[in-house]
């Protein structure tokens, strides 16, 4: 795992042995993303996974290729150094990963609208709870929102700064996503419905109605005369955090 600045390595066995069996691994396409030393790598290849591990610090390749070098020729595990949150990645099935830190909300954006099986991924404690967040709370925001809407998301486990070297100054959280096979409430247009999601809750602070308003650059200003004549004010007075799914897709289905 990554903070911003620093490099923490996962180095409590347990912890590592526990992450890899959270989901079965066995003949699946796993997405590593940020491997590291490889010691998740190991478990996984160890349960049978054909890994895809995706690095960014170049520094780190000749080591992985070094003590990988049978699994690579085989077949069974793939270094890419690049950025996860941009670089091409071959398909795959399952996630199992400790994210950065820093890139946490752009990697897991970019997973869900990928597509996959299930994925256990470790976060920092506080972005993991945002995550969880309901709707119509206070912590709700776009993560939640857009997470839940397609996802359900489940917390495993919970690490102390202990089980890394060197410690972090944070907690961190293990939790598995797992798509929905149908969506809770239906959506005509994704891209939109990420699109309204995105613009209310940089206007957090403001109701759905003056939110709306400052976007037009984003919406365009005939679906907003669409929007703001055709929801109801219940809707239009509310704050983006107070909304519930159901609202969300009534904002995007009705633009």
């Amino acid at each position: 795992m990554r903070a911003p600045h620093d490099q923490h390595f996962l180095a409590d066995s347990n912890a590592v042995e526990k992450i890899a069996g959270f989901t079965d691994v066995n003949n699946k396409r796993v997405l590593e993303i940020g491997p590291g030393r490889g010691v998740l790598t190991r478990a996984l290849l160890k349960r049978g996974a054909k890994v895809i591990a995706v690095e960014l610090d170049s520094t780190l390749i000749p080591y992985l290729e070094s003590v990988f070098e049978k699994e690579i020729s085989s077949g069974n595990l793939t270094i890419i150094n690049g950025d996860a949150i941009k670089c091409n990645i071959p398909p795959f099935e399952k996630v199992v990963a400790n994210l950065p830190y820093s890139a946490s909300s752009k990697i897991t954006f970019r997973l869900i609208k990928t597509g996959f099986e299930e994925a256990v991924l470790m976060y920092q404690k506080e972005f993991a709870q945002r995550m969880i967040a309901l709707p119509g709370t206070s912590d709700c925001g776009r993560l939640s929102i857009m997470v839940q809407t397609y996802a359900k998301v489940m917390p495993l486990l919970e690490l102390g700064p202990e089980s890394f070297s060197p410690p972090p100054e944070v907690d961190s959280w293990v939790v598995k996503i797992t798509p929905k096979k149908e969506l809770t409430y239906p959506i005509k247009d994704h891209k939109l419905y990420a699109d309204i999601i995105r613009v209310l809750f940089s206007n957090r602070r403001k109701t759905v109605k003056k939110g709306l308003k400052n976007s037009s650059s984003i919406l365009g200003e005939e679906r907003i005369k669409n929007l703001l004549s055709c929801l109801p004010d219940e809707i239009l007075k509310k704050r983006p955090q107070e909304l519930t799914l159901k609202e969300f897709s009534d904002i995007s289905n009705c633009a």
